[in-house]
């Protein structure tokens, strides 16, 4: 499972210009079983998104096809780690979905 942590590196009127490209990219991701959950930091800043994929290079290449990253206003930190303990209330986590290929 990986931690992706995108952080802004423009205003966010630049941002906000290529929001609604990089929700449809967000919406793929997340219908592919890619993405588990994303949302934006508070302050606005940037945004996390809980993952699952193959591997770390699979990841990479997922995350360079972002609007923010295509248009240089962001950059992603990935972190990886393995889920050892759960509340219960994401039962399927155990059960890592893969990317799957059209």
């Amino acid at each position: 499972m990986f931690l992706i942590s995108l952080t802004y590196k423009t205003d966010l009127s630049e941002i906000d210009a290529h929001l609604s490209d990089h929700r449809a990219y967000l919406d793929r991701n997340i219908e592919s079983g890619v993405f588990l959950l994303a949302g934006r930091k508070a302050p606005r800043t940037g945004g996390v998104i809980l993952a699952v994929a193959p591997d770390r290079d699979a990841l990479v290449k997922i995350v360079q096809e972002d609007p923010f990253v295509a248009h240089g206003l962001a950059t992603y930190e990935i972190t990886e780690f393995e889920v050892t303990r759960s509340s219960g209330r994401f039962p399927d986590l155990g059960d890592q979905p893969r990317i799957r290929t059209a």
